[in-house]
């Protein structure tokens, strides 16, 4: 009666915290109250009085396993039934061995503890380690936290550990504290308060209980309690606004236990507070309401060494488990002692026994399983882990300044170089290796002897890169400070963050300052990605770095992000600019298009740059800053006459010249006198449109023809008006596999691959079109014929020609041919839903059917781009063949592109033009100067330069979706246009 009593007590103790405070998280998941108290009576009736003391006592020994270490093992197990566990260090092997050995010879299950604040690493040798919480207090995520506790559970489970004495809730405000410093989160109480709670939680939602220390916070201390007693000279509001914060959280986020440290704290009690009754049953427990397990920081520490009988006064103190003490069988018998003199009363044990079993059942030791050896290294490391270590080093990565935009690089300026700052070139190699995959970088070693020489070197450079390897930074100084206010001058910390303050003024004169924490590869590569746009970036400083920064500085670095500058420097009113929102927002509501991406610059800055909608009208995937579009027509002009312009500028031909000098397929034919004039006016007398695919379908298998004017039931899909395409066809085996093969390598759709000549029966088949004389009739067979013309002239297929001579150097990492190569399919929006010819969603396949039956690299479509990189080509041609620090294009050649018009129709030289003349059928707006140069594509794209007011409008989106064959919307309400018209009147004059 008197135990059903006790268990009463323990549980209304425990229950009424939930009117004040948060229950301890693990006691409240004990669905089973009932099955707890049975077995928590059956342990409590079979155990004497000493034994029950035994159990709050916590043993620490090496995990050794040789027979002298079990013998130790059992007597501490046997004589005095200890509560649990604490391996010092060593292999796992042999802990989880002797874990084994302890549990199997134990009558009451032990807790097996475990230090480790940065995970299993911190004590067991080749097991996995985590960054220090310094790093992780970087990290704005605080999920990411949580996924890095439930991972240390997972781990801890593995090994048969049930506690694991973390984390450190303490504030690193003093940066001279010898022992805290990197294990804390940081020095902001209430980040380290999120970042404590969110761990705590991932840990104990996933059966480990966490121990946050060191109550009531060692922070702001100059003392190792390791070594002596540290005080906390402070009045009460100071330490809860700090000190007490991140344990007032802990608390109330439910933690499962707290560990008092060996501090001595005037304003809350005398005496050191792992054996004050103030600090804990006042402070801790009556004040906080904390109802977990209070358990002391190591016994055998100096800090507290020197009290008697220091067990005994822990526990009257109010802790219910002593960790470490020195002499375990003097303590024991001190804890007896203290009963018979009636300073502790066996109701005090009872109850903190009690306790400790509640917590022990809780933590599944009631049904304790052996720990499986077998491939427990594997088990321990997964690619789960591998990919969270890797996303806790990326997200703590920290962009602490950037004042001259390097970040991202302008990838059309030459002169970078990367310098070192290393034991060796091996240490910087993936960060030199990721930037130089994507653009020309020098790469030089620091060494200290020859910086005379390394001056030399850098002296022409546009841009420098200082990569920090080392802290033995200070005999750089002279030189990396010079250099930094000299030139644009970035500067990555791949180590220790208080690195930077031994390089105070070098840091102040550099334009960039990145904090990657680690020289781990795949940082490296990370930090590489930034200055690609290619990574995100939004770590924020965890602690001061004296006289640089403050703690919480930092900036977010999101390549997904619209970058824009101030419309009204460059003489344009933003408000007015900003109704253009209000149009992409009504072409939306219209159905003229799922999303697009509108752009606007202005004397070659962005001033106005807005992503709208989703890929679909389902919404899922928003339009993002990366998102490539296919250009449909759009690539004659940013793919086919780039090349073009090229060779016309090293005098390869001429515009006058015959079409047929360069491809001899077309001598002899009617097409023998077409000029490259000619094509680019479109005034060849090729037929518009040719159904070049016919060829590669089975036509006995469409009943009544691929086509009909009248539905019928064989005839269902409705293209257009008065057109019904075949419900039912297939292709022709002899050009189309459903599988691909080294004979039909080309994919035109997801589960459609051509024969690799193909190409050539629609070369083929141009050359057998008639003519239809020779005045002025859009077509896309110009351009098909151009693209031919460029490949015969270059020598190489003419997407890597383009890449070679304008996107690789341009810095365009997003435009490509055949864009699945290099992008992911999330990254591409699509073009149309269910495409009756090929069957299926077009996602990275190219819409246009003549672009794919020529294998997706076609002189009139085939391209994808994002709006940022069609501005640049765009820039370029306004800049006349200048991009970065590099010449194109000349000058000559480009006005002449730009400028000359067909006498016969508004076409320019492959680029379309405004139409003075027919306003209403003009594809710019009226306000459009005659000297405008741009062109547009069927999916619903557009580029528009204007030389007169330095202006470059690009609209991008996929106004085909779901179906090519739906109402043009984008054109019947004009959006494009009237977007183009906002833009001209936000002019200010």
């Amino acid at each position: 009666m008197k135990k059903r009593i006790l268990w009463c007590i323990l549980c209304a103790c425990l229950v009424s915290t939930s009117l004040f405070a948060q229950e301890p998280a693990l006691l409240s998941r004990v669905h089973d109250t009932e099955a707890c108290r049975k077995w928590v009576d059956g342990q409590m009736e079979k155990m004497t009085l000493k034994q029950k003391v035994g159990q709050l006592f916590i043993y620490t020994l090496q995990p050794v396993t040789n027979q002298y270490s079990k013998n130790v093992l059992r007597k501490m197990v046997d004589d005095y039934g200890v509560g649990g566990l604490l391996f010092t260090g060593g292999e796992l092997r042999k802990q989880v061995q002797m874990t084994n050995y302890a549990q199997a010879h134990a009558s009451v299950p032990l807790m097996v503890t475990f230090d480790g604040e940065w995970g299993l690493g911190m004590r067991l040798k080749d097991t996995p380690s985590f960054p220090y919480n310094r790093v992780l207090g970087c990290i704005q995520n605080d999920s990411l936290l949580y996924e890095y506790g439930k991972e240390v559970a997972r781990q801890c489970r593995l090994i048969g550990v049930q506690i694991n004495f973390a984390p450190v809730a303490d504030v690193d405000n003093n940066p001279n504290n010898p022992v805290i410093n990197f294990r804390s989160f940081g020095s902001d109480p209430k980040r380290v308060a999120e970042k404590v709670a969110a761990y705590v939680k991932g840990l104990e939602d996933n059966g480990v209980m966490a121990v946050c220390k060191h109550f009531p916070g060692h922070g702001d201390t100059e003392i190792d309690s390791h070594n002596a007693l540290p005080e906390l000279n402070f009045d009460r509001a100071r330490l809860d606004s700090i000190e007490l914060y991140p344990f007032k959280k802990a608390v109330e986020a439910g933690i499962g236990g707290v560990m008092v440290g060996h501090l001595h704290a005037p304003s809350l009690g005398e005496g050191p507070a792992s054996i004050s009754q103030e600090v804990i049953m006042r402070t801790l427990i009556d004040e906080l309401r904390f109802h977990g397990l209070v358990v002391t920081d190591a016994l055998e520490m100096k800090g507290i060494a020197g009290h008697d009988d220091v067990c005994a006064r822990a526990l009257i103190a109010g802790n219910d488990v002593v960790l470490s003490p020195r002499n375990l069988k003097k303590e024991i018998d001190g804890v007896m002692s203290a009963l018979k003199k009636g300073r502790l009363s066996e109701a005090d044990i009872d109850r903190k026994c009690r306790k400790v079993l509640s917590f022990k059942y809780a933590l599944g030791l009631s049904s304790w399983k052996k720990v499986e050896e077998e491939r427990l290294a594997e088990k321990l490391v997964t690619p789960e882990l591998l990919s969270l270590q890797q996303e806790l080093s990326k997200a703590a990565v920290t962009v602490l300044k950037d004042s001259s935009s390097l970040v991202p690089l302008d990838l059309s300026v030459s002169g970078t170089v990367l310098l070192s700052v290393s034991p060796s070139l091996s240490e910087a190699y993936p960060f030199y290796h990721q930037l130089k995959q994507t653009f020309p970088v020098g790469w030089l070693h620091a060494n200290v002897d020859s910086l005379d020489a390394v001056e030399a070197r850098l002296r022409p450079t546009q841009r420098i890169l200082v990569a920090l390897h080392s802290d033995k930074v200070e005999p750089y100084a002279a030189l990396l400070e010079k250099l930094a206010k000299d030139k644009p001058l970035a500067l990555i910390c791949f180590g220790d963050m208080k690195m930077l303050e031994k390089i105070p003024e070098v840091v102040r004169h550099a334009s960039t300052v990145i904090l990657a924490h680690s020289d781990e590869k795949f940082v490296q590569r990370h930090v590489a990605d930034l200055f690609l746009d290619n990574a995100y970036a939004d770590g924020r400083l965890s602690i001061p770095l004296s006289g640089l920064f403050k703690a919480g500085d930092g900036l977010t670095v999101d390549p997904e992000a619209p970058r824009q500058y101030s419309s009204e420097d460059v003489g344009m009113n933003a408000s007015i600019l900003s109704q253009i929102d209000s149009i992409a927002e009504e072409g939306i509501r219209l159905k003229a298009y799922p999303g697009c991406h509108v752009m606007i610059l202005r004397e070659g800055l962005p001033v106005y740059n807005k992503c709208f909608g989703s890929y679909t009208y389902e919404g899922k995937e928003p339009v993002k800053e990366n998102s490539l579009y296919d250009l449909a027509s759009l690539t004659k002009v940013t793919a086919t006459l780039l090349a073009v312009m090229k060779l016309y500028d090293e005098g390869k031909f001429g515009l006058t010249d015959r079409v047929a000098d360069y491809l001899p397929i077309l001598k002899k034919t009617d097409k023998s006198r077409i000029t490259v004039q000619d094509l680019l006016f479109h005034e060849s007398g090729l037929p518009a449109y040719w159904p070049f695919y016919e060829e590669a379908v089975d036509m006995k298998s469409c009943k009544g023809g691929l086509f009909r004017k009248k539905p019928d039931k064989n005839h269902t899909l409705k293209l257009a008006e008065n057109v019904y395409a075949c419900n039912d066809f297939r292709y022709n085996p002899e050009w189309v596999s459903h599988v691909p093969s080294a004979e039909y390598p080309l994919q035109v759709a997801d589960s459609l691959f051509l024969r690799s000549d193909f190409s050539k029966n629609i070369v083929e088949q141009i050359v057998k079109l008639p003519l239809k004389g020779k005045s002025y009739r859009y077509s896309c067979l110009n351009f098909m014929l151009l693209k031919e013309m460029v490949e015969k002239i270059a020598g190489m297929p003419m997407d890597m020609y383009l890449d070679s001579v304008f996107y690789a150097p341009m810095g365009l990492r997003h435009t490509a041919f055949l864009p699945l190569r290099k992008f992911p399919k999330e990254q591409i929006v699509p073009s149309v839903e269910t495409d009756f010819l090929r069957g299926g969603r077009l996602q990275g396949f190219v819409q246009d059917e003549a672009a794919a039956f020529m294998g997706g690299v076609s002189g009139n479509a085939g391209l994808f781009s994002t709006t940022q990189d069609v501005a640049r080509i765009a820039q370029m041609w306004l800049d006349k063949g200048i991009c970065g620090d590099r010449r194109y294009l000349s000058r000559a050649t480009c006005e002449l592109f730009t400028t000359l018009k067909s006498r016969d129709s508004r076409r320019g030289l492959g680029f379309d033009k405004p139409d003075a003349e027919h306003t209403d059928n003009s594809p710019c707006s009226p306000e459009a100067p005659a000297s405008v140069f741009g062109h547009t594509g069927f999916t619903g794209t557009c580029v528009w330069i204007d030389p007169d007011n330095e202006l470059i409008f690009v609209f991008l989106s996929n106004r085909t979706y779901p179906s090519v064959y739906e109402p043009n919307n984008l054109v019947r309400y004009n959006i494009r246009t009237r977007m183009q018209q906002v833009m001209y009147q936000s002019i200010l004059h």
